[in-house]
């Protein structure tokens, strides 16, 4: 056969194959949307389908489906992948939907006991994956309580008004149980090893160490806050860090920083410069950030304890804000001795000002930096005063709740501050920080994730479309309570939970992300 012949052969093969792949009726087309995957290098308009919740085909040719989106003028995404996510109720999981999030994992806190956590989640018909770590500080504090642990946030805001398990040494006994509690939560299915060493900071360095091991053993990840916050040393965010490098090191352990913007505070520089040393050693580190100046913890941290530490934290009552407003000395004073549990906003830096910003701008464009929220959980004053958590199914969310803006706007003000408006990140760099470096980050040990972040034939249908031109934010300090806008549709393993803009709200389509248990 001529090489002509050959040709023209194989072109009339490819085009009888395009149009059986066309007349055969998909689940769902996306049409003619900008498609673009971080790992291929794929930016370019394309029809995607999907059926039996994974992608089928992506193609410059026409495609049939049952139902069929025009994506024109929209980007084509993997869905955003939130490695830390503290709020796990049905709310927090729309709100999270709402800005293209199709999976959401609580890794840096973490919960035990997990085959009880997981069996409450599958309960509530959630809209995105879910999943979760051992948590390390449900395992101290149910050891330095003589209790069993409980896989809720009231168990670690109880624990709060306690000291011991913040500031005291486990004894050898102690340690061995600490340890035992973890690795149990490993043999049921937990994503690796939540370390919260910001709120216990008087453990020792064996205990860490020893957690470390545990990771290493069982070849999962850790996920810590570390140990301190603040550029004065001794006891300084650079310490902190450089602890969690060398044990890392040592071990061989895959030890993942938690929001390092928020832990260095405005020495971002020299914790940065950090990372890239270990990173350029080949030690196995990864990093995430968060694009908000501001944090939101429990008002009685161990951080905020301690004669200095004002002075460390850089901080007076005026950087505390419950719900609307800032807070006085003396509502400080007061939620500190008797309500130790109560989540706060920390403004840690002002993003109005343009060293501080530089400073934020760092955290999050450096190349190894993937985009994690840290979302917190919705809150409401009750009758009496007294916080609660929101877990109701009211949607829109109650007028009184309140939260973190990061917990409804972290990926959509990445996509609108730092894509659209100012230009630090390209599109395709912004998608990857929030889609294939998190996958990444856990494949090795959860094979699920192999197939997820990516935008490809064969790979799970979490899809997000929206418009580059008016994705946005609508969360702030003052008004958390504000839905993400600009997101067209939301796909998690195929099936619709943004719609034309709109929330479905019977969307039953979250799957848990867990490694295989063991007997």
């Amino acid at each position: 056969m001529s090489s002509h012949a050959f040709s023209f052969a194989t072109c009339a093969l490819v085009a009888s194959l395009m149009s059986v792949t066309a007349a055969l009726a998909n689940d769902i087309v996306l049409q003619n949307g900008r498609v673009i995957d971080p790992e291929t290098g794929l930016d370019a308009i394309r029809n995607v389908a999907i059926s039996d919740g994974k992608i089928t085909a992506i193609s410059e040719f026409p495609l049939e489906g049952d139902v069929v989106v025009d994506a024109t003028g929209h980007v084509v995404s993997p869905g955003f992948i939130d490695l830390h996510a503290h709020g796990q109720s049905i709310g927090d999981y729309r709100m999270q939907a709402m800005q293209g999030v199709t999976t959401a994992l609580e890794l840096e806190s973490g919960v035990l006991p997990i085959s009880a956590w997981y069996e409450g989640q599958a309960a509530k018909n959630l809209p995105i994956n879910y999943g979760a770590a051992a948590g390390w500080t449900y395992s101290r504090i149910a050891t330095f309580d003589n209790t069993d642990p409980l896989a809720t946030v009231e168990f670690f805001q109880q624990a709060q008004s306690e000291s011991d398990w913040k500031t005291k040494f486990a004894d050898t006994a102690q340690s061995e149980h600490i340890l035992s509690l973890v690795e149990q939560g490993l043999k049921e299915g937990g994503l690796g090893i939540g370390v919260n060493a910001g709120y216990a900071p008087g453990y020792g360095q064996k205990e860490y160490f020893a957690l470390a091991e545990l990771a290493k053993r069982y070849g999962v990840a850790t996920y810590t806050h570390v140990r301190y916050a603040s550029v004065i040393e001794p006891q300084s965010s650079f310490e902190a860090l450089k602890e969690l490098i060398a044990n890392a090191a040592i071990t061989g352990a895959h030890m993942h920083i938690c929001h390092i913007n928020s832990t260095s505070m405005a020495d971002i520089e020299a914790t940065l410069a950090l990372v890239d040393e270990a990173m350029t050693k080949g030690i196995n580190i990864t990093v995430e950030a968060y694009p908000y100046g501001a944090a939101s913890t429990v008002v009685g941290a161990a951080m905020f304890t301690g004669p200095d530490w004002r002075d460390r934290m850089q901080s007076t009552a005026e950087n505390f804000q419950l719900g609307a407003d800032r807070m006085s000395e003396d509502e400080l004073a007061d939620y500190q001795a008797n309500k130790p549990g109560t989540f706060i906003t920390w403004h840690f830096l002002d993003e109005s000002k343009p060293e501080d910003l530089a400073l934020l701008d760092m955290s999050v464009t450096h190349p190894a930096t993937m985009i994690a929220s840290d979302a917190t959980f919705w809150s409401y004053f009750d009758e009496d005063g007294s916080i609660q958590t929101y877990t109701g199914d009211a949607w829109p969310l109650p007028d009184n709740v309140f939260a973190h803006p990061r917990s409804a706007g972290t990926y959509a003000k990445i996509l609108r501050s730092y894509v659209r408006e100012r230009g630090v990140l390209s599109m395709s760099e912004a998608i990857r920080k929030m889609s294939l470096m998190p996958a990444q980050t856990l494949e090795d040990f959860v094979p699920q994730m192999r197939r997820k972040g990516r935008l490809q034939v064969g790979m799970d249908a979490d899809i997000v479309v929206f418009d580059p031109e008016t994705v946005a934010d609508r969360a702030t300090f003052e008004n958390a309570n504000q839905p993400a806008v600009g997101v067209q549709t939301v796909l998690v393993n195929g099936g619709f939970v943004v719609r034309d803009g709109n929330l479905i709200l019977d969307a039953p389509h979250g799957q848990p992300i867990r490694r295989a248990q063991e007997q």
